[in-house]
């Protein structure tokens, strides 16, 4: 882990140098290209600065697609698929219950615990997800526990747990909490499914 951390370390520090330098070199290029040059060499010049500032849009497109490589690289190697875990929030409606915070236990650990602003939960009603938490779970049975807390019928205060039990092998596993309201029982209804 120490090992994967410092590698990781060492990939944005040459990432940071390579970006600082490709500014440098096209801060000297603008400085050179604003010298008044002969009018013979001139369209030589043009020319070679047009060409070294394609090379170093090229590099940049480069270290791009390498720092979004090194992002999927370290999601892999700190969530391998054989362990990996995600779990995702949606809500419908939202009328008989306002989200105030949401806590998450996974085998009797907290791993999330988050607190809404009025524009999350206007997301959330919108058709928003958002992703509570990535991580790893161990092989075999697993116990996820969600708690909502907020307001619930009447303005009282509401506070909701579920429990959901899912079996962990060699697949990712996703899950969605989701928040409805039940008009019939004049409650909201929070469920969870594995995917």
């Amino acid at each position: 882990m120490f090992r994967l951390m410092r590698t990781k370390k060492k990939l944005r520090e040459f990432i940071c140098i390579a970006l600082f330098s490709m500014t440098a070199v096209q801060l000297v290029i603008a400085a050179e290209v604003q010298v008044e040059p002969e009018p013979k060499q001139g369209a030589v010049l043009t020319v070679a600065s047009q060409t070294v500032e394609s090379q170093i849009a090229s590099l940049q497109q480069e270290l791009m697609s390498l720092s979004t490589d090194l992002l999927i690289l370290e999601e892999d190697l700190l969530y391998p698929a054989s362990s990996r875990v995600a779990i995702y929030l949606s809500m419908d409606l939202g009328e008989l219950f306002k989200l105030d915070a949401v806590t998450l236990k996974l085998n009797g650990k907290d791993v999330a615990h988050y607190l809404y602003t009025v524009r999350q939960i206007n997301a959330l009603y919108r058709g928003g997800v958002q992703k509570l938490f990535v991580g790893n779970a161990k092989q075999g049975a697993n116990e996820l526990t969600a708690v909502f807390t907020g307001q619930g019928p009447h303005a009282r205060e509401y506070k909701r747990g579920i429990s959901l039990e899912f079996e962990q092998f060699f697949e990712p596993v996703f899950v969605e909490l989701k928040i409805t309201d039940s008009t019939d029982l004049q409650q909201p209804k929070f469920s969870a499914k594995v995917y």
